[in-house]
């Protein structure tokens, strides 16, 4: 039994005429009537009643048509799924957006990507980081490549640009310049709420990096700079309370070890893509090319 005789049998079975059932499969009529005649001798039962001026199936060619309809199906799909896994969705597009300091990067692996995945469409977006992250959220882009600067506070304290650390002045961290995880063991802190949900997100991480996720306060910068002024905490917010933090007399920034900055390249998806063997495959030819540019 060959596919090619399910698919004879399955036209046959929706237009009930030879003739037609011959041109859609593209053999003469006899030589379906062969074909149909061979099916029938495989399976054991006659499959089709024949006169004059029509064809009806029999009982038992009604149970074969839906045998036939779901092998040629589940063919198709396994046919579609080893396609995909080895060279990507010949009708699927990937957008791209990347910021300038990206430019060196995404270019060059959506190129080497390219080279095995030939069928999957590209689209590449310069953007600036905001609009890259409001596309993103929206699922505009498929994929966001940006690089972002670390600062250090210390030797094992690394902060995103747009978070601050502060204390109050008379704070025995207020004076010092290297800051390690150790040094801020023994001392509550308080954390700043954000109303954007990625700067929540990069605060949320900082405070489990630096272990005080169990035991942090959190409120608006108001209660955080008023609790600063009556206790030993530390505090986190986002760069936007900077100048709110500079221009209280009580308190003080802590200070940045410009020397350790350095670059961070942040890659994030769309929640809307799915996961898979060629994304997998362009997500780690980003992550080589970084590598390979900052050697």
């Amino acid at each position: 039994m060959r596919f090619e005789q399910l698919e004879q049998f399955v036209a046959l079975g929706q237009l009930k005429h030879f003739r037609q059932a011959a041109e859609t499969t593209k053999i003469s009529t006899s030589a379906l009537t062969r074909s149909i005649q061979t099916l029938e001798d495989e399976v054991g039962y006659q499959l089709v009643k024949r006169s004059t001026r029509s064809v009806k199936l029999t009982a038992e060619g009604e149970l074969f048509l839906d045998y036939a309809q779901n092998t040629l199906s589940a063919l198709e799909a396994t046919k579609k799924s080893l396609f995909q896994s080895f060279n990507g969705c010949s009708s699927e597009k990937l957008i791209i957006g990347y910021t300038t300091k990206a430019s060196a990067i995404v270019p060059v692996s959506c190129g080497q990507f390219l080279a095995q995945y030939p069928h999957v469409k590209i689209e590449m977006q310069l953007q600036e980081q905001s609009e890259l992250l409001r596309k993103l959220q929206l699922g505009e882009i498929d994929i966001s490549v940006c690089s972002q600067a670390i600062n250090s506070i210390g030797t094992d304290i690394h902060l995103p640009d747009q978070l601050i650390l502060f204390v109050a002045k008379n704070h025995p961290l207020a004076e010092k310049s290297d800051i390690s995880k150790q040094d801020l063991i023994d001392y509550p802190m308080y954390g700043c709420f954000s109303q954007s949900k990625q700067i929540q997100t990069m605060l949320n991480e900082a405070i489990d990096g630096l272990n005080k996720a169990s035991s942090i306060k959190v409120g608006s910068i108001e209660q955080v700079m008023d609790g600063l002024c009556k206790s030993n905490h530390f505090a986190i917010a986002s760069i936007e309370h900077a100048n709110s933090v500079a221009e209280h007399s009580e308190l003080v920034q802590l200070k940045t070890n410009k020397d350790l900055a350095h670059e961070q390249l942040i890659v994030q998806t769309s929640q809307q893509v799915s996961p898979g063997e060629h994304i997998n495959q362009l997500l780690s030819l980003i992550e080589k090319t970084a590598l390979s540019a900052s050697e």
